[in-house]
């Protein structure tokens, strides 16, 4: 298959669309991010990595970060993790808090919110530094040393992170935090804040595409915890629009403010696209439209 000539073909697919949305404005730093920037990656299971538009460009990758936090939790603690966070859609915004006093403290999901803050509690307990696990993690799977949190991003989510600490304290109020909060939410923030490229990231999901296998051949997790992983991120992956998504794509996908979104073909490869530009519920316009035209083109999906 010319992979190149595909990006390219279904890249222009999105960007003849009339939608592009807004990049995240709740998080200034996030704001300054260029709204026609586009970049698109695929990295196969065999070894090849192909490229279009703005793929080796750095950017904030946010919330798929969740993905990697959830992988290297479950690797190092194994399925106790579940006690303490849940694997249902919550049917509502990623920052909202309004089920966890009637579910006592327990997130419904990894990937919101309040899901990944337990998350990070949990890693932060098994490696004394869950930001940095993430962060090597990344380095080691790409093959790009100088993958790193940016700092000023990491300062501005914590200045406006009124949210973040309120879904802490709750939930550390029920029990569902070992560390203190002020260190949970540090590590979330500087994991969120890490600046990686479509590249990196479709390097560094394809341990999901081996089944659990690492670039160098070792075993992270299970055949069995990484066909739960991706079936979370279907279910849970995509904020409030994983329904969308799955009836879109047909992919596992993690998608994060910053503009990025990271899906996985089982067996096959990894695929990273990001565009600044959101929707209302915080995925990328051109990147699930691309993502749609890519596997339409192509017949890929888990379906």
């Amino acid at each position: 298959m010319d992979y190149q000539r595909l990006l390219q073909d279904v890249m222009a697919v999105a960007l003849a669309g009339e939608r592009r949305g807004r990049p995240a404005d709740y998080i200034p730093a996030l704001a300054e991010a260029d709204p026609s920037a586009f970049g698109m990656a695929i990295a196969t299971v065999d070894g090849g990595v192909f490229g279009a538009g703005d793929w080796e460009v750095p950017f904030s990758v946010q919330s798929v970060s969740k993905l990697f936090t959830l992988a290297l939790a479950l690797a190092e603690g194994g399925d106790g993790l579940w006690h303490g966070v849940g694997r249902e859609p919550s049917g509502n915004p990623f920052n909202s808090l309004v089920q966890l006093e009637t579910e006592q403290g327990i997130p419904r999901n990894p990937f919101i919110n309040a899901g990944a803050l337990v998350v990070t509690d949990r890693l932060l307990e098994l490696t004394g530094d869950a930001a940095g696990a993430v962060r090597e993690f990344l380095r080691a799977e790409s093959g790009n040393a100088a993958v790193d949190t940016d700092d000023s991003v990491a300062a501005s989510e914590a200045r406006h992170g009124h949210r973040n600490a309120a879904l802490a304290h709750f939930i550390a109020s029920y029990g569902n935090l070992r560390n203190p909060v002020d260190s949970v939410l540090a590590h979330y923030y500087a994991h969120c804040a890490i600046a990686a490229s479509c590249r990196d990231l479709a390097l560094a999901g394809l341990f999901l595409a081996r089944h659990g296998v690492r670039a160098d051949g070792s075993r992270l997790l299970t055949r069995s915890e990484a066909k739960r992983i991706n079936a979370v991120m279907l279910t849970c992956g995509t904020y409030d629009a994983a329904g969308e998504f799955a009836f879109r794509v047909g992919l596992p996908g993690k998608s994060g403010v910053g503009g990025g979104v990271l899906a996985v073909l089982p067996g096959r490869g990894s695929v990273c696209v990001w565009s600044p530009g959101l929707d209302a519920v915080g995925n990328s316009v051109l990147g699930v439209a691309a993502l749609d035209a890519l596997t339409t083109a192509t017949g890929w999906s888990v379906f």
